[in-house]
């Protein structure tokens, strides 16, 4: 069979995830492979002609596609998220229709699953048959278990094309709007108390519905809200994967084009941020995806902890949960408040009163310094950095772990001796029967909230 490797890495052969593509290669000599790095070749893709038509010729003579990519920031490479958006920029989503699909990543399992349901969406919309998803940790194939359910998931995926096997859609297709917003014409201005405001947007003249909401978002700011396009700055490329910011945060882009510069003198110092941006396919723009892509100079450090933030969505965002959990999780795991999400999915009127509040608990909850507490969003990804970090990342991240040292992040269980103290004792008096019987029948629930109950006396 002939199974297309669709690589997402900007290191081409050097990516890790393809030495897990590699592995299987040498395993199942009796397929052919043919591996095609998409993202060191993306602008030849996007100036068309025959490096882009033989891409879309090998699929469609292809038995089956492995979309194999490392994760990057919540999803796939900003490249790969271009090329993706060009099969229907060009109309060839027939080299897909009816191919057998797989998904191989590679991460440290830091949402991961938003970026499988992103591009099982995409197999849907491409009438893909879609078998299965994998996400291998980084350093599984170093475990001869996770080799061998590697194997499995391979000749699953295998299996499935060799019988042609059915497959029914999980995602439906989106029902895009063609409501036109039409902002009306009263407008409250909303007083900032000296925070500062910036909007940033990838709007371009097609976007109307955008425009509008962030040119009626800013008017409630009258002249204090700056508004800056990401197609005005000079952003040389995306990111390389190099990891030479992991030592002391500093990109190997640093001084060779616009983003470091704009990100923290317009970002960090900014008190209220909106984030503006248009639906393209079941994400934002890969515009977008090259900001989130490029702010990772700052690896794992939240470095816009502590501010407000909202977003302006133009596009079926109701139709999209994983991309709405993207951008809460984004916001706890960078501990911002997001105060609240706009779309034009609604009538006018609806819109101007969600924008008009949204404008106004932006600035509430900023004067109060106002951060909601996380979720499991915020709480599970954090955990999984700090393990991370702690651990085998620790080199090549060492700002990093200078960061989460100095910042309290290492607080491990272990060291909360009292809680150790309290654990030992406890785990050996309920061996006794009657003590077990005694503790868990009537005290653990009333001592339990004991604690909570003399905090609130004393208010």
């Amino acid at each position: 069979m002939k199974i297309v490797i669709l690589n997402g890495s900007p290191k081409g052969e050097n990516s890790v995830t393809m030495q897990y593509v590699a592995f299987i290669q040498k395993k199942f000599p009796q397929h052919e492979f043919k591996q095609i790095n998409i993202v060191p070749i993306i602008r030849q893709l996007e100036s068309g002609g025959q490096v882009f038509n033989e891409l879309m010729e090998t699929i469609r003579i292809a038995d089956g596609i492995l979309w194999a990519f490392p994760l990057y920031v919540f999803l796939v490479h900003s490249h790969y998220k271009r090329f993706i958006e060009l099969i229907s920029e060009r109309g060839t989503e027939a080299a897909f229709q009816g191919k057998h699909a797989g998904i191989l990543t590679t991460s440290i399992h830091f949402y991961d699953h938003t970026a499988h349901n992103y591009m099982h969406g995409i197999c849907d919309d491409l009438n893909m048959k879609f078998y299965a998803a994998y996400s291998a940790g980084m350093d599984d194939i170093f475990k001869e278990k996770e080799r061998e359910r590697l194997l499995q998931f391979s000749q699953g995926f295998f299996d499935a094309i060799h019988r042609d096997a059915f497959t029914t859609k999980v995602y439906q297709p989106l029902r895009t709007r063609t409501s036109e917003y039409v902002p009306g014409t009263d407008q409250a201005s909303v007083a900032t108390h000296g925070q500062k405001v910036v909007i940033v947007t990838d709007s371009e003249e097609h976007d109307s519905n955008l425009i509008r909401m962030v040119e009626k978002f800013a008017a409630y700011f009258p002249g204090q809200a700056e508004v800056i396009n990401l197609h005005s700055l000079k952003i040389k490329g995306s990111c390389l994967g190099c990891i030479r910011c992991g030592y002391d945060n500093t990109c190997v882009y640093e001084g060779k084009d616009d983003f470091i510069e704009f990100y923290r003198s317009k970002l960090q110092t900014a008190d209220i941020l909106i984030f503006a941006g248009a639906i393209h396919d079941r994400y934002l723009s890969s515009l977008w995806k090259t900001f989130f892509d490029r702010a990772f100079f700052n690896t794992h450090i939240p470095a816009l902890a502590g501010k407000q933030i909202a977003f302006l969505i133009s596009g079926p965002l109701g139709q999209l949960p994983n991309l709405r959990q993207i951008l809460e999780a984004y916001t706890e795991w960078q501990r911002i408040n997001l105060v609240g999400i706009v779309t034009d999915e609604s009538d006018s009127e609806k819109i101007d009163q969600s924008l008009q509040e949204l404008a106004r608990r932006s600035v509430e909850y900023g004067n109060r310094s106002y951060i909601k507490p996380a979720t499991f969003l915020g709480v599970g990804g954090s955990k999984i950095f700090r393990d991370e970090i702690w651990g085998h990342l620790r080199f090549p991240f060492a700002a990093d772990h200078q960061f989460y040292k100095n910042s309290g992040v290492y607080d491990f269980p272990q060291k909360d001796y009292a809680t150790r103290i309290r654990n030992l004792l406890f785990g050996l008096i309920i061996k006794i029967p009657v003590v077990r019987k005694k503790i868990y029948g009537e005290l653990l629930i009333t001592k339990m909230v004991e604690p909570f109950k003399k905090i609130i006396s004393k208010i």
